[in-house]
C-alpha cells in the first residue's frame, strides 16, 4: 500500500483528447456485440512533475486522491453509475509489462489447434457452456498455456483476452480477427511510442499499471467484485507527462450508441 507522497503531483483533464475506439461505428458495434459499450471508458489527464517508475504507487495514490480526478470518476454500484463518496486512502500498483510493437505473439494460436488458418475459432465440449471453444478455454484456463509466460503477461495481450471474454452477454464471435483488429485499434490509441533515429526501431513510451483502489471500507474502484473482467489501467506518457485512465466495469452492456 502506498503512503502519501513528499513530491504531490497535480493532474488535469485534456478534455480535447479523443479516442478513436470510442467513436469509430464498427468498433462501437463490436463492443455492444460483446456487452462492453458504455462499460469501458478512457480520459486522459496531464500532471507536473517527472514521473519515476519507481514511485508509481504514490503517483496513482495523488492520482486517485486529487479532487479533480475524483470528480470526473464514477463507479457501478447495483447497477447504477455513483461518484467516489468516501476518500481514497490506500491503492495497490502492478506493473503490466509493455514492449511489443507488433501482433506476432498471437501467431502461436494460428499453430496449435486454437485457430484455423483462416482465423476461424475451434470449437469444443464443455461441461457448463454449451457453445464454448479453444481460444475462451486457452485464455481462462493458465495450464493450457500456448502463448509464453511472457508474451501473456503483455499489455496488448491482456487487452486481447479482455475483449475475448468480454460483458456479462457477451455474443462471441466465430473468427479471432474481430478481436485482433479492436486490440490493435486500443491499442495504439493508448500507446505512445517512437522511433530511434539511427536504427529507425519503433519501441513503446508508454508505462502501464493495474490500479486497484481503496477507502476506509475496502476497494472502490473499479468495483468491488472479485472480477477480472472488472479493471482499470492507468497508462504513463512519461515524455509527455500525460496518464490515461483505461477502464470497464463488467455487466450488461449498452444495447444501442
Amino acid at each position: 500500500m502506498a503512503e502519501i507522497s513528499e513530491c504531490k503531483f497535480y493532474f488535469n483533464p485534456l478534455l480535447a483528447k479523443k479516442f478513436s475506439f470510442l467513436e469509430d461505428k464498427e468498433t462501437l458495434a463490436l463492443l455492444m456485440k460483446w456487452s462492453m459499450l458504455g462499460r469501458i471508458s478512457a480520459q486522459t489527464f496531464c500532471f507536473d512533475h517527472n514521473f519515476l517508475h519507481y514511485n508509481s504507487e504514490n503517483f496513482a495514490l495523488d492520482f486517485f486522491k486529487d479532487p479533480v480526478v475524483v470528480f470526473s470518476l464514477k463507479h457501478l454500484v447495483s447497477g447504477v453509475w455513483v461518484p467516489l463518496d468516501k476518500p481514497v486512502v490506500s491503492v495497490h500498483v502492478e506493473p503490466v509489462p509493455c514492449s511489443r510493437v507488433s501482433t506476432d505473439l498471437f501467431d502461436p494460436l494460428y499453430t496449435c489447434g486454437i485457430l484455423r488458418p483462416s482465423g476461424l475459432i475451434v470449437k469444443c465440449l464443455h461441461e457448463v457452456h454449451q457453445d464454448y471453444d479453444k481460444l475462451r478455454q486457452m485464455l481462462k484456463e493458465k495450464e493450457f498455456c500456448v502463448v509464453g509466460r511472457e508474451d501473456r503477461a503483455e499489455f496488448l495481450f491482456c487487452l486481447f483476452k479482455h475483449l475475448c471474454l468480454g460483458g456479462e452477454l457477451c455474443q462471441y464471435e466465430d473468427s479471432v480477427d474481430p478481436y485482433i483488429r479492436t486490440t490493435k485499434k486500443i491499442y495504439r490509441d493508448l500507446i505512445s511510442v517512437q522511433k530511434d533515429p539511427e536504427t529507425k526501431k519503433i519501441s513503446v513510451v508508454s508505462k502501464v499499471f493495474r490500479v486497484w483502489v481503496y477507502d476506509e471500507s475496502g476497494r472502490c474502484f473499479p468495483g468491488t467484485p472479485e472480477e477480472d473482467q472488472t479493471f482499470a489501467y492507468m497508462i504513463v506518457d512519461p515524455q509527455k507527462r500525460h496518464v490515461t485512465l483505461f477502464c470497464h466495469f463488467y455487466g450488461i452492456g449498452n444495447f444501442s450508441f
